[in-house]
């Protein structure tokens, strides 16, 4: 796709949310998504390779909890793969400071790359597990914010994400049609780990795409020094 149609798809998207993006964050977005198609030919990042697709299902998507967050806060995005939605929401908003997690260093190489190709700055990538990371001081309740996109069940997620956020903070937790299973699911984990819904955003990319929520918790009380468990209890043995 050259530049022109590539402009033309994503203020297409942008209007009709409302939103504004200049020429050198469209020249951002242009790079992000040739360096991510070129780099999928060589390693699994990504299995939307279609240029509309990845400006819709990824860049836009995105870009939806963007409302949520605040000038000059700081950001985790806990299982960022292939940098979504973190590099994203750091082009659109260059005031907040972003931290990437992963657990694959192949990864984290490729979003450096993407990261000095496009001169973002403080943007920083981080190779490791969220249970190891959510036991770190330099990390544990240090984020206004932590974000996370289509990792796990809620009850899950929760117990990755709510250690790194400060009291007052908030998660983000960006899922595909939220069932409400999954959050009576959740209950016992926001008490475990100090947190409570408080808004559940649903909403639709495009009329024909399926259903996305986003789904906000606040950090009520620290969380308990226990949690998160070693690396791979949450998964086995969710909180419930």
């Amino acid at each position: 796709m050259n530049f022109t149609d590539f402009n033309e798809e994503m203020n297409k998207h942008f209007n009709k949310l409302d939103m504004a993006i200049n020429e050198d964050q469209m020249r951002m977005f242009y790079n992000y998504m040739n360096m991510l198609i070129e780099k999928n030919k060589v390693m699994n990042l990504t299995s939307i390779t279609d240029p509309k697709e990845i400006i819709l299902k990824h860049f836009i998507d995105s870009l939806t909890p963007i409302k949520y967050i605040q000038n000059n806060e700081s950001v985790i995005d806990i299982g960022t793969g292939a940098g979504f939605p973190g590099i994203p929401i750091k082009i659109y908003n260059k005031t907040l400071k972003i931290c990437l997690l992963d657990s694959l260093n192949k990864r984290i190489n490729f979003l450096n790359e993407v990261i000095t190709q496009n001169n973002l700055k403080n943007i920083t990538c981080v190779h490791g597990r969220a249970e190891e990371f959510g036991q770190n001081k330099d990390y544990r309740e240090s984020f206004d914010i932590a974000i996370s996109r289509a990792v796990a069940p809620l009850n899950i997620l929760l117990e990755y994400m709510l250690p790194f956020v400060k009291v007052g903070g908030q998660c983000i937790c960006m899922k595909g049609n939220v069932l409400e299973e999954e959050i009576n699911n959740s209950k016992y984990a926001l008490k475990i780990l100090g947190g409570e819904i408080v808004k559940i955003d649903k909403f639709k990319l495009t009329e024909t795409e399926n259903s996305r929520a986003l789904i906000l918790v606040k950090k009520t009380k620290n969380t308990n020094s226990k949690y998160p468990r070693t690396p791979g209890t949450p998964a086995k043995k969710p909180l419930q």
